[in-house]
C-alpha cells in the first residue's frame, strides 16, 4: 500500500513527471553536463517551454502546484539546483551519497539525504495535501523499490529516439502492476498517461 494511503486523509501523492520517447528513451545518447538531455533530447521537452495549448498547459500548471520535491542529484546538479528554487519556494530533497556541494550548501530550501524512507516522509510533511513532485529516474527506482511511490505521469512523446537512457533500464526493482487512471491528448502529439502504482 503506498505510504500517502497509510499516513492519513488529506495527504497528497508521490507523483514521478517524465517526458519519454515512443522508444523509451528518457534522454537521448552522448549524455554530459554541457549536453544533459543528450543528443536529441530536448525534443522531449518542446511540449513544456512555453506549453502549448490547453491540455498542455493544464499538466505544466499541475506539477509546478506540489508542494515538495524529491529529486536525484544527478537531476538536481546538472539543473544548477533550479538556482534554489523549484517553484513557488517549496522544499527540495536530493537524494545523494555525496556530500552537498558548497554551491548549494547556501541555499535553504535544499536537503541533502540518502534516506530515501526520510526524504519522502518529510517531502509528504512539508507537501500537506498537495503532491510530492519525484524528479529522476533512479529517484523513482528506489521510491519503487521502496513502495514510496504512488504514481507515475508519462508524456509520451512521437519520436524514435533509438538510443540513450531509458526510464526503467536495469533497474533491478521487483515487477509491479499499474492502474491506468487518466489519458490526456496533448497538443503537438504528445499523450500524458497517468498511472498508479500497486504494492
Amino acid at each position: 500500500m503506498p505510504l500517502s494511503t497509510q499516513s492519513g486523509v488529506g495527504m497528497g501523492n508521490s507523483v514521478l513527471y517524465m517526458s519519454m520517447s515512443l522508444d523509451g528513451y528518457i534522454a537521448g545518447p552522448n549524455e554530459t553536463d554541457d549536453n544533459g538531455l543528450g543528443d536529441g533530447g530536448d525534443r522531449l521537452h518542446e511540449w513544456v517551454f512555453p506549453p502549448e495549448g490547453e491540455v498542455n498547459t493544464r499538466i505544466v500548471e499541475e506539477f509546478m502546484s506540489t508542494g515538495a520535491v524529491v529529486a536525484g542529484r544527478g537531476t538536481f546538479e546538472p539543473a544548477e539546483g533550479w538556482h534554489g528554487d523549484h517553484h513557488d519556494g517549496v522544499p527540495i530533497w536530493v537524494l545523494s551519497r555525496r556530500p552537498v556541494p558548497t554551491w548549494a550548501s547556501s541555499m535553504p530550501l535544499v536537503s541533502y539525504t540518502n534516506d530515501i524512507a526520510e526524504a519522502f516522509r518529510a517531502a509528504r510533511q512539508a507537501a500537506g495535501d498537495k503532491d510530492v513532485l519525484v524528479h529522476g529516474a533512479a529517484t523513482a527506482q528506489r521510491a519503487i523499490a521502496a513502495g514510496l511511490l504512488d504514481e507515475i505521469e508519462i508524456h509520451l512523446i512521437p519520436v524514435l529516439l533509438g538510443a540513450g537512457r531509458r526510464l526503467f533500464e536495469a533497474s533491478g526493482s521487483p515487477g509491479r502492476e499499474l492502474e491506468r487512471i487518466r489519458v490526456l491528448s496533448g497538443e503537438g502529439g504528445v499523450t500524458h498517461l497517468r498511472y498508479r502504482l500497486r504494492y
